[in-house]
Protein backbone atom coordinates (compact mmCIF):
# COMPACT_ATOMS: atom_id res chain seq x y z
CA UNK A 1 0.00 0.00 0.00
CA UNK A 2 2.61 2.33 -1.40
CA UNK A 3 1.79 6.40 -0.98
CA UNK A 4 2.60 8.03 -4.93
CA UNK A 5 2.64 11.16 -4.38
CA UNK A 6 3.17 12.39 -7.37
CA UNK A 7 -0.27 10.48 -8.17
CA UNK A 8 -2.20 12.56 -5.85
CA UNK A 9 -4.74 15.19 -7.45
CA UNK A 10 -3.11 18.41 -6.68
CA UNK A 11 0.50 17.21 -6.91
CA UNK A 12 1.10 19.21 -9.75
CA UNK A 13 0.15 22.20 -8.88
CA UNK A 14 1.95 21.98 -5.52
CA UNK A 15 4.83 21.80 -7.06
CA UNK A 16 4.04 24.71 -9.29
CA UNK A 17 3.47 26.77 -6.07
CA UNK A 18 6.61 25.61 -4.47
CA UNK A 19 8.79 26.57 -7.86
CA UNK A 20 7.13 30.17 -8.38
CA UNK A 21 7.67 30.51 -4.27
CA UNK A 22 11.81 29.42 -4.22
CA UNK A 23 11.78 31.49 -7.79
CA UNK A 24 11.65 34.41 -4.90
CA UNK A 25 13.87 32.88 -2.56
CA UNK A 26 13.11 31.31 0.42
CA UNK A 27 10.29 29.23 0.99
CA UNK A 28 7.71 27.53 3.49
CA UNK A 29 5.95 24.89 3.38
CA UNK A 30 3.80 23.31 6.58
CA UNK A 31 2.14 20.05 5.58
CA UNK A 32 -0.56 18.87 8.29
CA UNK A 33 -3.27 16.04 8.34
CA UNK A 34 -4.09 13.12 9.62
CA UNK A 35 -2.39 10.42 10.34
CA UNK A 36 -1.63 7.50 7.32
CA UNK A 37 -2.47 10.53 4.76
CA UNK A 38 0.89 10.90 3.21
CA UNK A 39 2.60 13.80 5.05
CA UNK A 40 5.92 12.43 6.13
CA UNK A 41 5.72 10.47 1.78
CA UNK A 42 5.20 13.96 0.36
CA UNK A 43 6.88 16.06 2.22
CA UNK A 44 10.34 13.37 1.11
CA UNK A 45 8.77 13.78 -2.45
CA UNK A 46 8.92 17.34 -2.51
CA UNK A 47 12.29 17.60 -0.82
CA UNK A 48 13.97 15.34 -3.62
CA UNK A 49 12.34 16.52 -6.65
CA UNK A 50 12.74 20.33 -5.64
CA UNK A 51 15.52 20.17 -3.62
CA UNK A 52 14.89 20.95 -0.12
CA UNK A 53 15.14 20.22 3.54
CA UNK A 54 12.42 18.57 5.78
CA UNK A 55 11.72 19.30 9.37
CA UNK A 56 9.54 16.35 10.90
CA UNK A 57 7.06 17.68 13.87
CA UNK A 58 7.30 14.18 14.98
CA UNK A 59 10.79 14.92 16.50
CA UNK A 60 9.00 17.24 18.62
CA UNK A 61 6.61 15.06 20.53
CA UNK A 62 5.97 14.93 24.54
CA UNK A 63 8.74 13.20 26.60
CA UNK A 64 7.05 11.13 28.98
CA UNK A 65 7.53 13.52 32.35
CA UNK A 66 5.52 16.26 30.28
CA UNK A 67 2.40 13.93 28.81
CA UNK A 68 0.64 15.48 31.74
CA UNK A 69 -3.31 14.75 31.34
CA UNK A 70 -3.73 18.64 31.38
CA UNK A 71 -1.45 19.02 28.62
CA UNK A 72 -2.73 15.87 26.59
CA UNK A 73 -6.09 17.32 26.90
CA UNK A 74 -5.14 20.63 25.28
CA UNK A 75 -5.62 20.56 21.43
CA UNK A 76 -2.17 19.49 19.61
CA UNK A 77 -0.79 18.95 23.48
CA UNK A 78 0.62 15.97 22.44
CA UNK A 79 3.91 17.80 20.91
CA UNK A 80 6.64 19.45 22.15
CA UNK A 81 5.26 22.94 20.54
CA UNK A 82 7.56 25.23 22.94
CA UNK A 83 11.02 23.19 22.25
CA UNK A 84 10.19 23.20 18.47
CA UNK A 85 9.31 27.04 18.33
CA UNK A 86 12.41 27.47 19.72
CA UNK A 87 15.01 25.06 18.19
CA UNK A 88 13.05 25.12 14.66
CA UNK A 89 10.32 27.82 14.01
CA UNK A 90 12.10 30.84 15.26
CA UNK A 91 14.89 29.81 13.60
CA UNK A 92 13.84 28.94 10.12
CA UNK A 93 15.63 32.50 8.29
CA UNK A 94 18.96 30.86 9.66
CA UNK A 95 21.15 29.09 6.90
CA UNK A 96 21.54 25.86 8.91
CA UNK A 97 19.45 24.15 11.13
CA UNK A 98 19.81 21.65 13.66
CA UNK A 99 17.98 20.15 16.26
CA UNK A 100 17.62 17.34 18.83
CA UNK A 101 14.70 15.06 17.89
CA UNK A 102 12.75 12.79 20.37
CA UNK A 103 12.86 8.87 19.94
CA UNK A 104 9.53 7.60 20.76
CA UNK A 105 11.27 4.28 20.09
CA UNK A 106 13.45 4.69 22.80
CA UNK A 107 11.52 7.37 24.74
CA UNK A 108 14.66 9.18 24.63
CA UNK A 109 16.88 12.65 22.38
CA UNK A 110 18.47 10.89 19.25
CA UNK A 111 21.40 12.05 17.98
CA UNK A 112 20.89 15.81 16.13
CA UNK A 113 19.58 16.24 13.05
CA UNK A 114 21.28 18.85 10.59
CA UNK A 115 20.10 20.57 8.00
CA UNK A 116 21.85 22.11 5.15
CA UNK A 117 21.00 25.79 4.02
CA UNK A 118 18.30 25.51 1.38
CA UNK A 119 15.65 27.97 -0.55
CA UNK A 120 12.85 25.50 0.47
CA UNK A 121 12.21 24.05 4.07
CA UNK A 122 9.21 21.81 4.38
CA UNK A 123 7.79 21.67 8.16
CA UNK A 124 5.63 18.17 8.23
CA UNK A 125 3.48 16.24 10.48
CA UNK A 126 0.86 16.58 12.79
CA UNK A 127 0.29 19.92 14.73
CA UNK A 128 2.57 21.51 12.85
CA UNK A 129 0.25 23.76 11.78
CA UNK A 130 -0.38 24.37 15.66
CA UNK A 131 -1.81 28.43 16.08
CA UNK A 132 0.90 28.19 18.53
CA UNK A 133 3.55 28.56 16.39
CA UNK A 134 2.08 31.75 14.09
CA UNK A 135 2.09 32.21 10.34
CA UNK A 136 5.82 30.90 10.04
CA UNK A 137 4.97 29.46 6.77
CA UNK A 138 4.11 30.75 3.14
CA UNK A 139 2.44 27.61 2.03
CA UNK A 140 -0.36 25.54 4.16
CA UNK A 141 -0.65 22.19 3.00
CA UNK A 142 -3.74 19.95 4.64
CA UNK A 143 -3.36 16.23 3.64
CA UNK A 144 -6.15 13.87 4.08
CA UNK A 145 -7.42 10.50 3.08
CA UNK A 146 -10.34 8.26 4.69
CA UNK A 147 -10.38 6.39 7.79
CA UNK A 148 -9.83 3.07 5.95
CA UNK A 149 -7.17 4.02 3.88
CA UNK A 150 -5.33 5.05 6.86
CA UNK A 151 -5.98 2.76 8.88
CA UNK A 152 -4.43 0.27 6.28
CA UNK A 153 -1.31 2.40 5.81
CA UNK A 154 -0.50 2.78 9.32
CA UNK A 155 -0.65 -1.37 9.84
CA UNK A 156 1.26 -1.59 6.83
CA UNK A 157 4.11 1.05 8.87
CA UNK A 158 7.63 -1.29 9.72
CA UNK A 159 7.08 -1.66 13.18
CA UNK A 160 3.56 -0.26 13.88
CA UNK A 161 1.34 -3.39 14.73
CA UNK A 162 -0.56 -1.48 16.71
CA UNK A 163 -3.33 0.06 14.72
CA UNK A 164 -6.07 -0.37 17.83
CA UNK A 165 -3.82 1.99 19.73
CA UNK A 166 -4.29 4.28 16.83
CA UNK A 167 -8.07 4.56 16.46
CA UNK A 168 -8.59 4.56 20.42
CA UNK A 169 -5.78 7.10 21.23
CA UNK A 170 -3.67 8.91 18.67
CA UNK A 171 -6.46 9.25 15.49
CA UNK A 172 -9.05 10.99 18.75
CA UNK A 173 -6.17 13.13 20.16
CA UNK A 174 -5.53 14.24 16.34
CA UNK A 175 -9.13 14.89 15.26
CA UNK A 176 -9.40 17.41 18.49
CA UNK A 177 -6.96 19.04 17.23
CA UNK A 178 -7.89 19.39 13.65
CA UNK A 179 -11.21 20.33 14.61
CA UNK A 180 -10.82 23.18 17.13
CA UNK A 181 -7.38 25.20 15.45
CA UNK A 182 -9.49 24.33 12.10
CA UNK A 183 -6.63 22.83 10.38
CA UNK A 184 -8.25 22.40 7.10
CA UNK A 185 -9.67 25.60 6.72
CA UNK A 186 -6.52 27.59 7.16
CA UNK A 187 -4.83 25.39 4.39
CA UNK A 188 -4.07 26.93 1.15
CA UNK A 189 -4.32 23.85 -0.56
CA UNK A 190 -6.15 20.44 0.55
CA UNK A 191 -4.62 16.93 -1.09
CA UNK A 192 -6.86 13.96 -0.48
CA UNK A 193 -4.76 10.35 -0.98
CA UNK A 194 -8.05 8.12 -0.49
CA UNK A 195 -7.72 5.57 -3.30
Amino acid sequence: MAVQPEQFAGYEELCRKIEAGTAAGRYIVAIDGRCGAGKSTLAQKLARDLGGRVVCADDFFLRPEQRTPERLAEPGGNLDRERMKSEVIDRLSADALSYTPFDCGVMDFGSPVELPPARLTIVEGAYSLHPYFGKYYDLAVFVTADLETRLARIGARPGHNNVEMFRKRWIPMEERYLSACEVEARSNLVIDTTK
